[in-house]
């Protein structure tokens, strides 16, 4: 039998999916933050608006290895505005296989009974266009509204791989959104840790914001005109900070609705000095291993006590072992130093 040698053609497209194979299997790359900081209309809400982003910029300072990015205060005069910018830095990061992509948005908000919007300097982007930009990204993405009436856009982005946030529960809620304060405070407070594993994650933020928010018109005593919603299951509806005990949704805003909050208590903001450092890798298993013990926790009162224990033990040394192997690592790095 005589073997044919593959020509020099087919043996540089066969070098070709080895390297894009080997680029798949790649470790993501460290967090991406993009904070677009909208018109403020006003000295005031100017001032406001910048101290919330100069938050952000300090927490995502406290991720590992995050790249922050920044759209809206920009000086001097440019050929582009503000939503060009948009578009051409999501487009860039779609490119990106990176751990997460945040897209925070803080500023105003409009709605016109059929499109919301969030204001620019110059021409403002809906909540259509963004969706259209942000549907090629390759990374995890977590998209938070901190603008009156922002609640639409739960309906335009939601979808599996995402994360989103918003001031409000709908478009009419259209007066300025202090949720957006109280949140820019809660992603680097370890206060907000509710569950003390000595990390704030945006789930946790989210709903020490709610609360904050909740207080302020309680104290104010006005009636509340904004309520803000988290949505990560991809169901379009969201659920509001009320649904959940501790960080666990116990009710959900439709019957058959899924439940949301459980990718983004994963999203982890802020990490306090004595937090284990977790490598991506770590962080992945992790997440894993979470879910399935909130998939357990929500069978509970549907399995006998020996069969919800007898699940929960394996899940629970899983944890423990990949801490403890964080741990040695940890150790001997500083050994190294």
């Amino acid at each position: 039998m005589i073997r044919r040698i593959p020509s020099l053609a087919c043996l540089v497209v066969v070098l070709m999916l080895v390297r894009v194979a080997r680029s798949d299997d790649a470790p993501p790359v460290p967090p991406q933050v993009l904070v677009v900081v909208g018109a403020g209309g006003s000295e005031e809400y100017q001032t406001a608006f910048a101290t919330w982003a100069d938050r952000w910029k300090s927490a995502a300072g406290l991720l590992d290895g995050a790249s922050y990015h920044e759209i809206g205060r920009e000086e001097g005069q440019s050929d582009s505005s503000d939503k060009d910018r948009l578009n051409e830095r999501l487009s860039q990061l779609s490119d990106l296989k990176a751990e997460a992509v945040w897209v925070v948005l803080i500023g105003h908000g409009t709605f016109d009974g059929k499109a919301a919007k969030f204001n620019l300097r110059g021409p403002d982007v809906s909540a259509e266009e963004l969706s259209g930009w942000i549907k090629p990204m390759r990374s995890p993405l977590i998209v938070v509204n901190c603008a009156s009436a922002s609640g639409p856009f739960i309906n335009r982005l939601s979808a599996a791989g995402r994360t989103i946030v918003t001031a409000t529960k709908s478009g009419q809620e259209q007066n300025f959104a202090r949720f957006g304060d109280y949140l820019s405070q809660a992603i680097s407070n370890i206060a907000a840790d509710l569950d003390h594993d000595d990390e704030v994650s945006l789930l946790e933020a989210f709903l020490s914001a709610s609360d904050q928010v909740a207080k302020f018109y309680e104290a104010e005593n006005r009636i509340a005109t904004e309520h803000a919603l988290i949505d990560d299951s991809g169901d379009r509806l969201g659920t509001p900070a009320t649904m959940f005990q501790g960080t666990t949704a116990v009710a959900v805003p439709q019957p058959k609705a899924a439940r949301d909050g459980g990718v983004a208590a994963r999203r982890v903001i802020f990490q306090s000095p004595q937090a284990v450092v977790l490598t991506p890798a770590q962080r992945e298993s992790r997440a894993a291993i979470e879910a399935e013990l909130d998939r357990l926790k929500l069978q509970k009162s549907e399995l006998a006590t020996d069969q919800y224990f007898a699940q929960l033990e394996p899940l629970m040394l899983q944890l423990a072992e990949l801490y403890a192997a964080a741990e040695a690592e940890d150790s001997d790095e500083s050994q190294r130093e």
